[in-house]
């Protein structure tokens, strides 16, 4: 148990140099740079990755700008801040690129001094790097997609993008008749949400598709945090037993945790680390079978026990086998027609 342990301490402990090496620090006098015309190669990190491959991952990177005094959205030119995304897309991209080829735009992401705002605030900064994210998005779909099978991919910040471009461009029929899923990991989707844009449709079990995937880690001691703030409730599916009620799943189910670097290989893998549950009145999922002292949140906008770091490491491998079932699925479907 000991050496279990410190196996876990050891692989956090390289997590969290990966994420601190991610974050550039802030910095004054940046400032941000223009639209980025993703008709050229040099504003995607990955374009077309996997050609011969079934279906196309449309993903969009999580925060890794720091952001600066008097700059809150990462400069396309920032060299350092361009390689922390490449390598912080990299430890997502394996769940995803076995199935579908990968096509993940630069962006002017909002930086972590962004989070660090009172959330009313927050939104001119979003909203700059929605911008990008739908001008990337409508080129792919112009240009690229050709009637083919869409996973729509974001973690963090990128699953906040994920759930605007559902909202914004997914009531019409033709764009969400491509959609085999929105894996928006690691951001809140509420009821509200869904009353406001009846079209968006949360996962109900393993296989449905045109459907958004959406969960947030944390401790079971957890009652409030940036992501899910106290008295709010989001919509959330186990990503291990993928049901949206409080039934547990147990870590034999887990079929494995990975801690890739940021270069994408995963460095250590560990079955059945953890189960998980659905907490009923939080949304969240509450992850019982590690400790806050073995996985701590790395960042300062997060209290003890919020496992937002690790949402995609945890259930890496359940993830990794849900895209092949639910494009099987819509592959199916679609064969029917």
């Amino acid at each position: 148990m000991k050496q279990h342990a410190g196996i876990r301490r050891a692989v956090c402990a390289g997590l969290a140099v990966i994420w601190l090496l991610l974050v550039p620090l802030w910095t004054a006098g940046a400032e941000t740079s223009g639209a980025p015309d993703y008709a050229q190669a040099e504003n995607w990190a990955y374009f077309a990755d996997g050609e011969d491959l079934a279906a196309d991952v449309f993903f969009i990177c999580p925060t890794v700008y720091g952001g600066a005094d008097q700059a809150f959205n990462m400069p396309m030119e920032d060299q350092k801040a361009r390689a922390s995304f490449l390598g912080a897309t990299n430890m997502e991209k394996g769940i995803y690129d076995e199935a579908c080829r990968f096509y993940a735009p630069y962006y002017r992401q909002a930086g972590l001094n962004v989070y660090a705002l009172p959330e009313e605030e927050r939104e001119p900064w979003l909203a700059l790097a929605y911008e990008d994210v739908k001008a990337a998005f409508m080129y792919y779909l112009e240009n690229r997609n050709d009637g083919r099978p869409l996973v729509l991919a974001g973690f963090s910040q990128g699953a906040d993008m994920c759930l605007r471009l559902m909202k914004d461009c997914f009531s019409d029929e033709a764009t969400s008749s491509l959609l085999v899923a929105c894996y928006a990991i690691g951001w809140r989707i509420t009821e509200e949400d869904l009353r406001q844009y009846p079209h968006l449709r949360m996962a109900s079990g393993e296989e449905d598709t045109g459907v958004i995937i959406s969960f947030n880690s944390e401790a079971e001691s957890v009652q409030d945090s940036l992501l899910i703030p106290a008295g709010t409730r989001s919509l959330a599916i186990n990503p291990l037993n993928w049901r949206t009620d409080a039934t547990p799943a147990s870590r034999q189910e887990n079929p494995g945790a990975c801690f890739p670097d940021y270069s994408g290989e995963i460095v250590t893998e560990i079955p059945h680390l953890t189960g998980a549950y659905i907490d009923p009145v939080r949304g969240s999922l509450k992850v019982p079978d590690v400790s806050p002292e073995d996985y701590p949140p790395v960042l300062s906008l997060f209290c003890e026990g919020v496992y937002h770091l690790y949402d995609y490491q945890f259930f890496y491998r359940s993830l990794q086998e849900n895209v092949a079932v639910r494009l099987n699925a819509y592959l199916r479907a679609h064969a029917a027609r």
